[in-house]
């Protein structure tokens, strides 16, 4: 059955590659893989495989990439991807000797990918469960694991349907799951083979503030001023947060929306009642002027988020909120919308205090009015959000401990 259904995937993605750019980026470059693998892979080296759906997953393996690279040179490192949005933004990654897309897995797909790079061990991150390329692996006795995993109640491996597919999970060697409740789940179905380690994105966001740039345009706009910094915000959380600072202009705003395409741009400045710059287009002079800086570019809302007393993490009146830990490590109150149950991370900085969950505008005026009136309110509130992230770092040392790297 899995495999009629891998079949049927194929060709609809075959058909809607007609009309979609991303998914005619993703059947091409399925397609093309073999040819990266066949003029790529040394077949003197050892790879080890690392498997990531998409850029967040990425980040999450990052870190075992790193490490391994830098204490175990011997070994070469493959890196595939699933999606697109991972792929095309990581595609130069210098940390990975090959990178491309993993073919979709069919039978045949699986064992001449398998047969072109044999890796002596593989890590797919987080959510990933491929039938036909964990049986293969495990037929050769690759060791496996699966790393920052996390399992709910509601998943297909634990529902009474889902009893045959579940068994792809004992393809695994190990599981390094964020939760002592995804390690109960995989025991209640069988599964013994599973150590809770954390997830591996505090040790990355870690990483990421060390690198953090300077940036003088952001250092001119913030100086000797409370600093509100909205990062990858949807036009749902910008009609709850500049309406505030329309009316307290005591402070400055930061906003590094998810989609900086034109038109979401011109809708921002629009609700702004305040002198508002774009990143790109101004001058530390002018911005230090300004009481809006929007940030019109990609990759440095991780740096930006250092400028700020208080940071918002969009999505949370959408699809679900965005890296809550990106913003958490530099020591700020961390506010988002009400779709965060289902991230660990924001249920951790919810029960410490560091995190703060609003529904709409007048939720979000109270915590505001209170972060202005009461410093130290707004000062433990950072602390306890950076101590939760320094607290939960360490797994990517745990995994490559245990599996002996």
């Amino acid at each position: 059955m899995y495999n009629i259904l891998i079949y049927l995937y194929l060709l609809g993605v075959a058909i809607y590659s007609l009309f979609d750019e991303k998914v005619r980026k993703m059947w091409r470059g399925e397609r093309a893989a073999f040819g990266v693998l066949k003029e790529k892979v040394d077949q003197q080296a050892e790879y080890v495989w690392f498997h990531a759906a998409s850029l967040g997953e990425f980040e999450q393996g990052r870190p075992l990439m790193e490490q391994l690279r830098r204490d175990h040179p011997e070994y070469k490192i493959l890196l595939t991807f699933f999606s697109p949005s991972g792929y095309e933004v990581r595609k130069n990654y210098e940390g990975a000797d090959i990178i491309c897309y993993l073919p979709l897995d069919t039978p045949f797909n699986a064992l001449r990918f398998l047969r072109l790079v044999k890796p002596v061990m593989a890590f797919f991150i987080k959510y990933e469960f491929w039938y036909n390329y964990l049986h293969i692996l495990r037929h050769r006795k690759v060791p496996v694991y699966s790393v920052s995993s996390i399992f709910r109640p509601g998943q297909v491996f634990f529902r009474w349907y889902g009893y045959q597919y579940a068994r792809v999970l004992r393809c695994f060697t190990h599981f390094y799951v964020q939760n002592e409740e995804s390690r109960r789940l995989l025991g209640d179905i069988g599964i013994s083979c599973a150590t809770v380690v954390g997830d591996t994105r505090f040790d990355r966001v870690l990483q990421i503030k060390e690198a953090a740039k300077q940036l003088p345009i952001a250092e001119a706009f913030s100086a000797g001023h409370k600093v509100f910094v909205a990062g990858s915000s949807w036009p749902p959380d910008e009609e709850v947060f500049i309406r505030f600072f329309n009316e307290h202009r005591d402070w400055k705003i930061i906003i590094a929306p998810h989609v900086i395409g034109e038109d979401h741009l011109t809708q921002i400045l629009s609700k702004l009642k305040m002198q508002a710059v774009r990143y790109t287009e101004t001058s530390p002079e002018e911005a230090a002027e300004a009481g809006c800086l929007i940030i019109n570019c990609f990759g440095l809302l991780s740096s930006i988020y250092r400028y700020g007393c208080v940071a918002y993490v969009g999505g949370g009146f959408g699809v679900g909120i965005h890296n809550v830990l990106e913003a958490a490590v530099w020591d700020m109150p961390v506010i988002f919308g009400p779709n965060n149950k289902r991230f660990q991370e924001a249920q951790g900085l919810l029960a410490v205090g560091g995190g703060f969950e609003i529904d709409g505008e007048v939720a979000f005026d109270e915590l505001m009015n209170r972060f202005s009136s009461d410093a130290d309110f707004l000062d433990s509130s950072g602390v306890k959000a950076g101590t939760f992230v320094k607290g939960q770092a360490g797994a990517t040392g745990k995994v490559l401990e245990a599996v002996g790297l």
